[in-house]
């Protein structure tokens, strides 16, 4: 393994660097704000979700931030899950003409937003247990269909921690590289990898909010986790190139437990 190359993408521009024309300088149109399964069944998602936040103190919420592995099994509301989808990814507006852009509820370089969110069902009031894409422009989810013995593959794929089987729902990005090379090129990678932890993050505040518990998840096996949503996890150059690239546990849990 090259520690020095990798090394290499957390760095920013320099003034020796090559200058790389990307394809948006070249005209080249951009691609999609978000993807969409024409024929899975549409679940439209709740906006009025302002009364699920229990805690508005942003000091407590920030405070207590931790992550949480122990959850109940409790179910999470529609409308619980509506907010943490919004929070992470929701779109509060869409703005350009020729090149357009969504402004979403956490930052990304240059409005690119190259992730799709999923998510592994397992307990919430109104959904079957399963596989669901979320449409961030229209806020609603796709039923991508049931998988057997679910929370036992997503655990194994979380490199066997246990824990992920155990939660309510497992939030898994993906990322889409060329939504962020078509503006900057070389630097995409490092400016991606910015923006998820911005998503993270949001998550874990999100969660403190309304009484819920989540753990980031950056240990996974590549494979398997992109075989659970039909990804081809093989190398690629491709523009509708996509891969896992992080995940969340979330779930309800017990004070006494934590």
């Amino acid at each position: 393994m090259d520690i020095i190359n990798l090394r290499e993408v957390m760095k920013g521009y320099t003034a020796l660097e090559e200058d790389i024309t990307s394809d948006q300088q070249q005209g080249l149109p951009q691609p999609s704000m978000d993807k969409a399964y024409i024929s899975a069944k549409s679940i439209t998602l709740p906006k009025d979700f302002e009364d699920v936040v229990i805690n508005n103190s942003f000091f407590d919420i920030m405070n207590q931030r931790t992550s949480r592995r122990t959850y109940n099994n409790k179910s999470l509301t529609l409308k619980e899950l509506s907010f943490l989808l919004w929070t992470t990814q929701g779109v509060k507006n869409i703005v350009g003409k020729k090149n357009k852009a969504t402004i979403r509820t956490v930052p990304s370089a240059g409005a690119r937003h190259p992730f799709e969110t999923y998510l592994f069902v397992n307990n919430v009031e109104g959904l079957e247990p399963g596989r669901y894409h979320y449409v961030a422009t229209e806020h609603r989810l796709e039923f991508l269909g049931s998988l057997e013995n679910q929370m036992d593959r997503v655990s194994e794929a979380c490199c066997g921690q246990t824990f992920v089987g155990t939660c309510a729902v497992t939030f898994v990005w993906t990322a889409i590289p060329y939504r962020t090379e078509w503006r900057y090129t070389n630097k995409a990678q490092k400016y991606s990898l910015i923006d998820l932890g911005h998503v993270g993050q949001n998550l874990y505040l999100a969660c403190e909010a309304i009484g819920c518990g989540t753990c980031g998840i950056g240990a996974y096996d590549q494979a398997l986790a992109d075989a659970l949503l039909g990804l081809d996890t093989e190398p690629s150059n491709e523009k509708e190139n996509e891969f896992v690239v992080y995940m969340g546990s979330v779930g309800k849990y017990d004070e006494k437990e934590q």
